[in-house]
């Protein structure tokens, strides 16, 4: 007589083969890709440092200059009270 249970039993050991096959497999792969991400994260963090090194060095012209414009445009407290005193006088300002 052949039970419900036996029929079963091969079943169940392939099932525990292909559990302890996969959980092998899943340490194994786990590990190349935790190096693999570090590989890719290492290449990455270079490329970055890399590009922003260049764009420093070519924006320094351009922001020293910038700074400059800023400087000589921009009032200082002394001279804004002037200027508020002329144009309340009715006289022109001096453009420098």
């Amino acid at each position: 007589m052949n039970t419900h249970g036996s029929s079963r039993v091969p079943y169940l050991i392939f099932a525990g083969l292909g559990a302890i096959g996969g959980a092998l497999s899943v340490l194994l792969a786990r590990k190349e890709s935790r190096e693999r991400i570090l590989e890719q994260s290492a290449k990455g963090l270079e490329y970055l440092n890399q590009t922003g090194a260049k764009l420093r060095e070519r924006t320094e012209g351009i922001v020293g200059k910038g700074r400059e414009l800023m400087s000589g445009c921009c009032a200082s407290p002394e001279q804004s009270k002037d200027s508020t005193a002329q144009a309340e006088q009715g006289d022109k300002p001096e453009i420098h």
